[in-house]
């Protein structure tokens, strides 16, 4: 199998980043972004000043993408947060492990004493196990937060790990 290689976004990865956060978001499984959010909206969203976007290839095709930003201003500037998204095609190729690794390395590298995520979706049983593996303590639930299309009002975690 071809190697991932991890990179900063440049602009020509707009319609790749896209074609992985649209059906994403229009699930509405585990992001709380509007399911309806144009595309200029959500690459905003992604593109936010602060964040820091990085692409996944392999065999020269973007399968996933994340940004690292730090998780809050001014006295929580120490501590990063990050999104995590795959192309629907990516399970099981370890994208997504690549990604968590990446990002926690760029964390660190970047100054950050901790990573926190704010909102992981409680039935997002991939993701969960994930960052578990990575370390991730779950540090507090937030109970029926999160309209989910298919489970209805579910509970999102907050996971935590020091760098």
């Amino acid at each position: 199998m071809n190697p991932i290689a991890i990179r900063p976004a440049r602009p020509e990865d707009a319609d790749p980043i896209w074609a992985i956060l649209e059906p994403t978001i229009r699930a509405g499984e585990t992001y709380a972004l509007p399911r309806d959010g144009s595309r200029e909206a959500m690459l905003t969203y992604w593109f936010a000043p602060g964040n820091r976007v990085f692409v996944a290839e392999q065999a020269g095709a973007v399968f996933g993408t994340y940004a690292l930003r730090a998780n809050q201003p001014g006295g929580g500037s120490h501590v990063a947060n990050a999104g995590f998204m795959t192309r629907p095609d990516a399970t099981g190729r370890g994208i997504a492990r690549a990604m968590g690794a990446h990002a926690l390395t760029e964390a660190r590298d970047a100054g950050f004493l901790a990573m926190q995520f704010n909102f992981v979706v409680a039935t997002n049983d991939r993701a969960v196990a994930l960052w578990r593996s990575f370390g991730f303590a779950e540090v507090g639930r937030l109970p029926a937060v999160f309209r989910h299309p298919t489970f209805g009002l579910v509970d999102a975690m907050i996971m935590h790990r020091t760098l």
